[in-house]
């Protein structure tokens, strides 16, 4: 088999999510802002943009990985060849329009249809995804700058494919941004010089963008310490005149090195070098010191962004083993297994394989229904106002409350679920024959990116439920408890709400003693967040999947045509509640048996 054509999407899950489940025709599509698509529109343009994604841009996933990126004494970085084909298509398509508002020359699309579309990008080639951010950046210019600023790059940004990254960490002070040293000085109006070096910056430079805007946290001259003193830049690769000319004056900003990592070899991260090669020049960002609120706009986006593309990475991988377990012929039936003359069967018809199998998938589509919820939110968000707007606040903390568990589960789930993707495929699974060993490696990162896991953990239980008293977390399980209360499912589904029910008790009774023992020690956060995260996490999923179950009953009812994506629907959703959810139990057991041993331990002990 060859990687090349390596994706298989899931388009079918995808659309019920959206259009059966999500009802997005109805609640999101039509209304302003997205007044211009319509649910036809948005399924014919999610249909074609599947279609490429499965073939020509994924056709450069495995090329990509296997030719290394070049980098010239001048900071330039060369990709391979086949990405920048990849990447030509791309935007030649138009399909960089899709993430753009329409006041932007964009499709005005809602951020559900947004996020459906990037699971499909992604899933095929992850970095093709990282490369075009630029034009999300573009918005993030358009959003918070001033209107000279906005003139000097944003058109220039979405009309000439231009590169853009988000600049935050430093070599000594990694996940400690508010430990950063970059420096900023005054020169004149907005423009500050920067000095300092950066680290494992996505995509810091690459030779198919005619300029990179960096987007930089730096610290002003005389500001304090700590993140409230940071400010945000934009420093281009090459400068641009205040009438939004490109120059050929290279600014003083320069990769000087590239990371050799385990995967996603073909995305360059890059140590970025302010100021040490000539001046770098850098604008402030609105012409006003508010970085590290400015560049939540960025982070959440990117957090958002990695837990997508974990559930893409697990659905292909699912479904590529789903493939090879039809086809693979190996052992007789194990009812027959002592019949030495028993024909041999397809590996999915043994219990071991259909068990790994129903895993990927419950887990999958449970992950993807968790993305496509805060999507949906989203959308009602931008429909009442927008970000910060009064109208929108209770849904504007739901977003908020759910992002570290999206970003935090799917990661970690996905990489442990990656290895029973390999194992359906037996030793060949091993081999490069097969897609599977360069998922593996390729995602491992997203429990890196954008805060690790445990930071996840800390800002979901201190800055999401702890700070407004579990008010949020309320909200959320009030509508947990409103679908156990409405039956949904009826008798078909009696155990499996049962199993919510339970799993959403656990949780209040996990968040109680926690919160006790706060009073005794932090430390009890610390070493028991991640379990939270994850029992908060699966106990979501379980009732989304649940509601998912209920609508698949009754469309069954009226498509009987389509009666095996709907079984699988409710199987997938059974599966979970029965194999998943008791996981919630075992974890409140273990916050209420939490010790603080291992912080007492002393240190020669490990």
């Amino acid at each position: 088999m060859s990687t090349a054509l390596h994706y298989k999407s899931d388009l079918r899950d995808l659309f019920f999510n959206l259009f059966e489940f999500y009802d997005i025709g109805r609640t999101s599509l039509g209304k302003a802002p997205f007044g211009a698509m319509d649910e036809t529109t948005a399924k014919e343009a999610l249909t074609a943009f599947e279609k490429l994604c499965s073939t020509e841009l994924a056709a450069s996933f495995v090329e990509a990985d296997h030719t290394p990126l070049q980098l010239d004494g001048d900071g330039n970085v060369t990709l391979p060849e086949a990405l920048k084909t990849s990447m030509r298509t791309f935007y030649e398509s138009g399909w960089h329009l899709l993430d753009l508002p329409e006041h932007l020359g964009g499709m005005g699309a809602p951020p559900s249809v947004r996020w459906a579309a990037f699971e499909l990008l992604v899933g095929s080639n992850a970095p093709l995804g990282f490369y075009v951010f630029g034009g999300f950046i573009a918005t993030i210019i358009d959003r918070l700058a001033t209107d000279a600023q906005k003139k000097r790059f944003v058109e220039n940004m979405v009309e000439h494919h231009w590169g853009g990254t988000m600049v935050l960490t430093e070599p000594d002070a990694g996940s400690d941004v508010g430990a950063a040293r970059t420096k900023a000085r005054h020169l004149h109006d907005d423009v500050w010089e920067i000095e300092g070096v950066k680290r494992f910056i996505t995509n810091g430079d690459f030779d198919f963008a005619p300029n990179i805007v960096h987007l930089v946290l730096a610290r002003p001259e005389g500001a304090g310490p700590g993140t409230k003193g940071l400010s945000m830049f934009i420093v281009p690769k090459w400068w641009v005149d205040e009438d939004g000319r490109l120059t050929d004056q290279r600014n003083g900003v320069y990769v000087t090195h590239i990371e050799k990592k385990m995967g996603i070899k073909a995305s360059a991260t890059c140590e970025l070098t302010f100021g040490e090669r000539g001046q770098a020049r850098g604008l402030l960002v609105g012409n006003v010191h508010d970085g590290i609120r400015q560049m939540f706009h960025v982070i959440e986006h990117a957090r958002m962004a990695i837990g997508m593309k974990s559930m893409a990475t697990l659905s292909t991988a699912y479904l590529n083993a789903l493939a090879f377990a039809k086809e693979r012929v190996q052992g007789a039936d194990l009812l027959r297994s002592a019949d030495k003359s028993a024909p041999r069967v397809r590996i999915i018809q043994h219990p071991d394989v259909r068990r790994m199998l129903m895993l990927q998938k419950a887990h999958a589509h449970g992950m993807r229904a968790m993305g496509l919820f805060l999507a949906s939110i989203q959308d009602q968000v931008e429909i009442q106002g927008g970000h910060g707007a009064s109208d929108a606040a209770v849904l504007d903390r739901l977003n908020d409350l759910l992002l570290p568990l999206l970003k935090g589960y799917n990661s970690e789930k996905t990489y442990e679920l990656l290895g029973v993707a390999l194992q359906c495929f037996g030793g060949s699974g091993y081999l490069q024959d097969y897609p599977i060993e360069q998922y593996i490696r390729d995602q491992k990162i997203d429990t890196l990116y954008e805060g690790t896991t445990a930071i996840q953990a800390l800002d979901f239980f201190f800055r999401k439920v702890a700070r407004d008293g579990g008010e949020t977390l309320r909200y959320l399980f009030e509508q947990v408890k409103a679908t156990l209360k409405e039956n949904a499912g009826g008798e078909a589904l009696a155990a499996e709400r049962a199993a919510v029910g339970r799993a959403a008790s656990e949780i209040e009774a996990m968040l109680g003693t926690m919160m006790e023992k706060v009073g005794e020690s932090l430390y009890h956060v610390g070493l028991q967040g991640n379990r939270i995260l994850f029992a908060v996490a699966e106990t979501t999923i379980g009732w989304l999947l649940l509601r998912q179950a209920a609508v698949a009953l009754e469309r069954k009812k009226v498509n009987p045509e389509d009666a095996a994506f709907y079984d699988g629907k409710i199987a997938a959703a059974r599966f979970f509640c029965r194999e998943v959810l008791p996981n919630v139990t075992l974890a409140r057991k273990l916050v209420e048996a939490s010790s603080l041993e291992l912080m007492e331990l002393p240190e020669e002990a490990f």
